[in-house]
């Protein structure tokens, strides 16, 4: 099955599936797959200031996000049809809530999942786990880690800090609707591991 770990920058995802990794026996999987799909590493450029004005357009942003996950297709339908657990950090929602962020359109949400459900065939998530961070904490962690690691400067969206917040409470709108599927909204490993266990 697919759990979907979803949240804004510097929420702790990375943190979080670590946390589940050590008490249960997972694969992960992280979208963006920087460094392995070119659609991740354009999308990268265009967010570092690269690729014209890709950046400026939500439906090109999206479609290359989208288009990286169908890259990993196969690897997804393959735990979507067994009772093996795949933990995505990041997944389709993400591409709801900052296309819904960017926009201020909620019907973005829809296109979203035409796109990746309907046309590029992904497989819904089991669970959808949203971390409740707050913004103002989610955005100082993302800059102690810029400082901390020279490698990992902040693009164009981790830099927003207004956009990140509007991402959060997008992300909660599609939580509270369990958008695809049921939704989880906490920052609790234990209580992930005693939802998948009951």
């Amino acid at each position: 099955m697919i759990i979907a770990i979803e949240g804004i920058d510097g929420a702790g995802k990375n943190t979080l599936v670590k946390n589940l990794s050590a008490h249960i026996d997972i694969k992960v999987l992280s979208f963006p797959r920087y460094g392995e799909s070119i659609h991740a590493d354009l999308a990268s450029r265009a967010l570092h200031g690269g690729c014209g004005d890709l950046v400026d357009s939500i439906y090109g942003m999206a479609t290359m996000f989208a288009l990286d996950r169908h890259g990993a297709l196969d690897t997804l339908q393959k735990y979507a049809e067994s009772e093996e657990l795949l933990l995505c950090d990041r997944y389709i929602a993400s591409n709801a809530a900052y296309s819904m962020a960017r926009s201020g359109d909620r019907a973005i949400a829809n296109w979203v999942k035409e796109l990746e459900c309907e046309e590029l065939s992904l497989p819904t998530p089991r669970l959808q786990v949203l971390l409740s961070t707050d913004p103002q904490t989610a955005a100082q962690r993302a800059r102690n880690r810029e400082t901390a690691d020279s490698t990992r400067s902040r693009d164009a969206y981790e830099r927003d800090n207004t956009l990140q917040t509007r991402t959060f409470e997008a992300y909660l709108q599609l939580a509270e609707e369990n958008w695809l599927s049921p939704w989880l909204v906490t920052d609790s490993a234990e209580e992930i591991l005693k939802h998948l266990r009951g």
